[in-house]
């Protein structure tokens, strides 16, 4: 006898559980497309139409900018390698500092920033002038190239002295491992 109705414990226990399961499954599938609204979204590449660049001088170290990104944008987005920067109307772009490379992409949620820093002058410089104007580009994927238009961020009032020592570091996540180099 006990056996009997344990036996029919188990299978209306079974038998709610699959009940249960089939009400949930019946459910998600009528739910509102609002629903799928709410998933994350696919993260894209970023460029100036999708962050606000800033540049700032900063205390330290001597002779350096910040330059900040910020995601504008709804969905998050990959700062890949370095930004690719362009004094008023110089000839090429600013060296790249290859030792600044970080473990991995940077990627940014909406209302996230990325860093780098910019180096703009050093006694082993020559050929310098007073700069008014920056241009930034955001590398593409493979790094061997930009997407989008040009960032036009305000260098700090007066403009800035470079030089050939002028540098850039890679896209970090926040300001001091940008202003290690």
């Amino acid at each position: 006898m006990l056996t009997r109705l344990r036996r029919r414990s188990t299978r209306a226990t079974a038998t709610a559980a699959a009940l249960t399961a089939t009400l949930a499954l019946g459910a998600l599938a009528s739910a509102p497309a609002t629903a799928a609204a709410k998933a994350p979204s696919k993260p894209v590449t970023c460029t100036a139409a999708t962050t606000k660049v800033t540049v700032q001088k900063v205390n330290r170290p001597l002779n350096h900018l910040l330059l900040t990104a910020t995601n504008t944008g709804n969905k998050p987005c990959y700062a890949y390698g370095a930004p690719v920067l362009r004094f008023d109307d110089a000839q090429a772009a600013t060296f790249v500092l290859q030792d600044s490379v970080p473990q991995a992409v940077v990627t940014l949620e909406p209302g996230q920033s990325a860093y780098a820093a910019i180096g703009t002058e050093s006694p082993e410089g020559t050929h310098g002038y007073q700069a008014h104007e920056l241009g930034v580009l955001f590398s593409n994927r493979a790094m061997d190239g930009s997407v989008g238009g040009w960032a036009r961020p305000k260098l700090p009032k007066g403009g800035v002295y470079v030089d050939s020592s002028a540098f850039v570091t890679y896209w970090q996540t926040n300001p001091a491992d940008a202003l290690v180099w």
